[in-house]
């Protein structure tokens, strides 16, 4: 009965503290190092994080700017299509015009007499003609005129090549049909002959006079 008693009787201060004591001791030297690997798997995980952010941001940033550049080129062929547009919009109808000024320019080539029917017809299709020019002239319409100027293929057609004494080779010697452009840009090619080198040397030319 007295044994019972002492089992349960209360711990003494000197227990009590030894007990808090047992708890509150350091960690034993075994558990310290699983702590600091711990926080080294940590701080690791975190550096790989950050350079995964860098370069996501990298990334992002290069995307951003390739969308920027091509943005800016989109922007630059709209631009440049509108000027186009804005340049040689005119182009198909003015070919239509030039075959009507190709007919008056024949016609008026084709009146001749000094009639008051005829003057006055050739007067009409010269003042026709002359506005033609006009309205030619405010739309940035130039004509190919190249008679004795040299042979351009960009700019001239050659249609006959003929030997010359007077003129230089690949000079253009008689224009057919002149040609026209918009805004420097080729609407029909002027139609010329071109000189040629005379095909008869120059000895043999003055044997046959000599003979």
């Amino acid at each position: 009965m007295s044994h019972q008693q002492s089992s349960h009787e209360p711990q003494s201060d000197s227990d009590l503290i030894a007990e808090v004591l047992e708890q509150t001791k350091p960690i034993d030297a075994e558990e310290q190092p699983s702590e600091a690997s711990a926080a080294a798997v940590t701080v690791e995980a975190l550096q790989e994080q950050l350079e995964q952010a860098q370069q996501q941001a990298a990334a992002n940033l290069d995307k951003a700017i390739r969308t920027m550049a091509e943005m800016e080129n989109l922007k630059k062929r709209v631009q440049k299509d509108l000027d186009d547009e804005r340049k040689y919009g005119l182009a198909k109808f003015a070919k239509e015009l030039l075959s009507v000024l190709d007919s008056l320019e024949l016609g008026l080539q084709a009146v001749t007499g000094d009639s008051p029917e005829v003057v006055k017809l050739r007067e009409g299709s010269e003042l026709t003609i002359k506005q033609f020019e006009s309205v030619f002239a405010k739309f940035n319409i130039e004509t190919v005129d190249p008679a004795g100027q040299p042979f351009n293929p960009e700019f001239h057609q050659a249609m006959v090549m003929q030997p010359s004494t007077t003129a230089q080779p690949n000079t253009v010697l008689n224009v057919f049909q002149k040609g026209y452009v918009l805004n420097g840009r080729l609407l029909r090619p002027a139609m010329v002959v071109v000189a040629k080198a005379d095909d008869k040397p120059a000895d043999a030319a003055k044997i046959d006079e000599q003979a």
